[in-house]
């Protein structure tokens, strides 16, 4: 039983594997501390869209990258090291960068699901400590980063954003070293868009998924963890 952390959720959620279409699971309740702290802890995220309740899905297939199949292809690999005009944080711009990946062109996509009350969400969830960001800098100016949450030993990859070529991929790579440090050895990254995928992401099924999450928890929990 993972513990609750004394939190209280908006909605009651049902078992993951009990979806409706695409993947929806629940609809409803706010996005408040408690309530993506719940989600998150089942395996669940919520992807809102404009003018309508919240919305809650655990898909069939999930994205995720394990770490030691991170795949850095070599023209990458050269970059990271020679390109000493870059640095990396986290934690250091997270208003920054949920805004970033708000603003970010996707082919394919029209609008975006970060909505304003998306990011006031978000930014209480990072204020209660189960939000990281990573951040890739070039001087002042902040050329890439990403953002996910953390919750119970299971980093799940929320978005991207890039102002130079290859940023987000820096920045996950950057990310993946920095998780490996606490313990991890994977991530949800929900869907495996062309960056996952070309770095070593893939898809597992739902069940599967579950499993990875629950033996994560496990560890994470351990008595004498931390």
């Amino acid at each position: 039983m993972i513990p609750d952390k004394g939190f209280v959720s908006t909605l009651e959620f049902p078992d993951p594997h009990a979806t409706w279409v695409d993947g929806l699971v629940a609809v409803g309740g706010r996005a408040d501390v408690g309530t993506l702290y719940h989600a998150y802890s089942r395996g669940i995220f919520p992807w809102p869209q404009e003018g309508m309740p919240m919305l809650w899905f655990s898909p069939e297939e999930r994205g995720v990258l394990v770490f030691d199949e991170l795949h850095v292809p070599k023209r990458l690999q050269r970059d990271l090291e020679r390109d000493e005009g870059l640095r990396y944080s986290r934690d250091e711009a997270f208003a920054a960068v949920i805004a970033a990946c708000r603003d970010q062109k996707r082919p394919g996509q029209q609008g975006t699901w970060i909505l304003p009350g998306m990011i006031e969400a978000y930014l209480n969830f990072h204020r209660a400590g189960f939000v990281r960001s990573f951040e890739v800098w070039r001087g002042a100016e902040l050329v890439g980063g990403l953002y996910g949450v953390l919750v119970e030993g299971v980093f799940s990859g929320e978005s991207m954003f890039h102002r130079e070529t290859d940023a987000s991929k820096k920045a996950l790579v950057y990310a993946v070293s920095e998780l490996q440090a606490e313990g991890l050895d994977w991530m949800d990254t929900q869907m495996v868009t062309p960056v996952v995928q070309s770095l070593g992401g893939r898809t597992i099924p739902r069940e599967e998924y579950l499993r990875w999450m629950k033996k994560s928890q496990l560890a994470w929990n351990r008595p004498g963890r931390r």
